[in-house]
């Protein structure tokens, strides 16, 4: 049965938002109103101590005679030594590596008053100061960027109303559907106790154990199994806070609601052989790719979108309960509605007095904003509060200044480790008259309240009957997958499957595969030496196009990295129209040679090279050109790491651009881009020309004109071309 909620009417693309309010007057600049009394200048100043005491000499301890023993009155050697052993504090148990980046929200119009009191939802005129963090989930903070994993996607809101974090992640469904089962499913996900190992990977025997062992967990398996678990950057990634929130009126109606972020820049990934290979080329690949593109300008921008269903319609989908976290709601019978956007365009100053410092909880939320009994965000409830009094040394870390709300902070609450503010007054209890009856109870009007949900049971252990459906929404990603999408999914299951050393456990893991769709079974069996299953169930048929990224629009170029294969020889010409083309486009156009400094072009000129070839890698780039020049492409040619460089971007499925005489590297790489002349035994040899699944290629002797350069830009916007016939390729 589909829903019929009110919708918000979306922005229109091309209106500009109402003037905007002064930056002050939505919160002020985070940097400025939160960081400025906390702020340590170290330039043109004099070394101290702690306590401000100026120091003259930091390179050698009090000692008694220049070969004597150590004085245990010297001050300074201690406070050093002591801050030094303690600058380190307990990592996240989850979410432990991650990136973060400061910026804005701002809603497009007031459409959701109707919805929420929640201001900084409902006034396009104000910009509310975010911080977002990105993170990976299973591994440490010593672990690379790009395993097969779930990505954190949390967002500080520091509304005038107090802070709201939407704490997701980029799959819109968890792995369980009680709260409960956390430790669990984190434990078996987490390196396998009795040798630690494996760091930030799912493919072992205890997650599989666990996985075969709770149905609940298919649908987000299937996700994680997609290419939406190695994304191929924080700018390219969805977000979702998975649950199902209320918002609040003014009148204290309540509608429920689903959080969305889109990426402005699409909706991208890596593919698997190219994830591996990045964390050991730059383990830092997403955190740098973040941190370089809000320096260069290019901001990452996501909007906001919201699903909202009316309070009557909660029983309104078959086989959905929407506080069942393991369950998305089709965009087909709940559109999205974008309501904001959000624009990233600040790096921190420091990393761990901010993105490693700030607290993120499901439970900070402001008026207009409300939970749902979802049994697992009402244990989230209490576990980030109870984590971060560990992690951040006590219970002032709301005081940390990348924690402290833009809003007034008035209470009783006193003393405890780390209390840096110095409450004046006697009233420290409520109520009282000695300090005036200070601070006072807020109305009704602006004081959170919560929604007045009536609520009666028997006390018990048990989950409604509405949870009971395990499959048929993993059925429904994997139907709306497309070929390649399905391909992608079938070879990750055997990968990690077949890293599992117990047989029984890849048995039935087929048989669960087996309840999703036959033909998955089937495939995944032959890959892991499994028998096939039987078939268990008719598949349903239903898919849901917004599941898959390859019905995702593309998306602009901007930050997109182009690497230009030169050497000296080299037709500069082409190399420029490329160059200058796809800049104008945001694209950022690096040229690699065979070995650093400078290539001398055929004309004479001179090209600086940006890298040496050798110490980079094409999976560190989103397409590849190969540039002409009869010597040059002799260069490239004799180079077997050039010649590596170009079959591997190829069988990644990247853009590839061949100009003039570069067509003889690529056939040094025996790609099948040629005409069949080309084949062993024939002699002929008819150059490729044109563009095909995404290899665009200019004939020697002809010039890169706009519309080759415009070609090419389209190529690089679709990301990937897996129509390609890659399998025989050695790279």
């Amino acid at each position: 049965m589909t829903a019929k909620p009110k919708k918000a009417t979306p922005a229109k693309k091309n209106s500009k938002p109402a003037a905007k309010k002064a930056v002050a007057a939505s919160g002020g600049d985070l940097k400025e109103t939160q960081l400025r009394a906390h702020r340590i200048d170290k330039q043109d100043t004099v070394l101290t101590t702690d306590q401000g005491i100026v120091v003259d000499d930091t390179d050698n301890a009090l000692r008694a005679g220049p070969r004597g023993p150590n004085l245990l009155e010297d001050f300074h050697l201690r406070e050093k030594i002591m801050r030094f052993d303690h600058e380190r504090i307990p990592e996240r148990v989850v979410h432990a590596r991650g990136s973060g980046a400061h910026g804005f929200f701002q809603p497009y119009g007031n459409e959701l008053a109707a919805y929420t009191k929640a201001d900084f939802l409902i006034d396009p005129s104000v910009q509310t100061p975010v911080f977002v963090r990105f993170s990976t989930v299973q591994g440490s903070r010593g672990s690379t960027d790009t395993p097969r994993d779930v990505r954190g996607f949390a967002v500080k809101f520091y509304t005038q109303q107090g802070n709201f974090d939407l704490v997701g992640n980029n799959m819109p469904v968890f792995f369980i559907q009680d709260g409960i089962k956390f430790p669990d499913i984190i434990h078996a996900v987490k390196p396998e106790p009795h040798h630690e190992m494996p760091q930030a990977a799912s493919a072992h025997d205890s997650f599989w154990d666990f996985v075969t062992q709770q149905p609940e967990t298919m649908h987000h398996v299937i996700w994680l199994m997609s290419d939406r678990a190695i994304p191929r950057s924080f700018r390219t990634m969805q977000g979702f806070g998975v649950h199902t929130f209320r918002l609040v009126d003014g009148g204290g109606k309540s509608t429920f609601v689903k959080f969305h972020w889109k990426p402005v820049a699409g909706t991208h990934s890596l593919v698997w052989d190219e994830a591996q290979k990045i964390s050991g080329k730059d383990p830092d690949f997403n955190r740098r790719d973040l941190w370089e593109s809000i320096e260069s300008g290019a901001y990452p921008e996501y909007e906001l979108g919201v699903q909202l269903i009316a309070e009557e319609d909660e029983f309104a989908f078959d086989g959905i309960d929407l506080l069942d976290a393991t369950k998305l709601i089709p965009e087909e019978l709940v559109p999205v509605t974008p309501v904001g956007r959000m624009v990233l365009n600040r790096n921190p100053d420091n990393f761990f007095a901010e993105t490693e410092q700030i607290a993120f909880s499901v439970g900070n939320v402001v008026p207009g904003i409300d939970f749902t009994n979802d049994p697992l965000m009402q244990a989230r409830l209490f576990s980030y509060l109870d984590t971060q009094l560990t992690r951040l040394g006590g219970p002032n870390f709301a005081q940390i200044p990348i924690n402290q709300p833009v809003a007034p902070v008035r209470h009783h609450q006193q003393d405890g480790f780390h209390q840096h503010a110095i409450p004046l007054g006697e009233g420290n209890y409520h109520p009282n008259t000695t300090g005036g009856g200070c601070p006072f109870i807020a109305g009704a009007d602006n004081a959170f309240k919560h929604f007045p949900q009536e609520v009666d049971g028997v006390k018990l252990r048990k989950r409604a009957e509405t949870f009971a459906d395990h499959y048929s929404q993993a059925t429904l990603f994997w139907n709306s997958m497309s070929a390649w999408e399905k391909e992608h999914i079938v070879a990750a299951y055997r990968f990690e499957l077949g890293k599992v050393t117990r047989m029984p456990i890849r048995e039935l893991m087929v048989e669960h595969l087996a309840r999703i769709d036959h033909s998955l079974a089937v495939s995944v069996a032959a890959g892991v030496g499994v028998a096939a299953p039987a078939k268990a169930v008719k598949n349903h048929g239903r898919f849901s196009a917004a599941l898959s990224q390859d019905q995702q629009p593309p998306g602009p170029i901007t930050g997109r990295k182009v690497a230009v294969l030169v050497a000296d020889g080299v037709e500069a010409t082409g190399v420029k129209a490329i160059q200058e083309g796809l800049a104008a486009q945001g694209a950022v156009v690096e040229l690699l040679g065979l070995v650093d400094g400078i290539v001398k072009a055929a004309s004479g000129k001179t090209l600086p090279v940006d890298r040496a070839m050798n110490t980079v890698s094409s999976v560190l780039y989103d397409a590849v050109v190969v540039a002409g020049g009869t010597e040059s492409a002799d260069a490239l040619a004799d180079d077997g790491y050039a010649v590596h460089f170009i079959a591997e971007t190829y069988k990644h499925a990247k853009p590839l651009a061949i100009l003039g005489e570069g067509e003889q590297v690529v056939r040094q790489a025996r790609l099948p881009i040629f005409e069949a002349s080309d084949r062993p035994g024939k002699k002929a040899s008819k150059p490729m020309a044109g563009a095909l699944d995404g290899v665009v290629a200019v004939k020697a002797g002809q010039k890169v004109t706009k519309a080759v350069v415009e070609q090419f830009a389209e190529a690089i916007a679709a990301h990937r071309h897996f129509d390609r016939p890659v399998n025989g390729i050695a790279a």
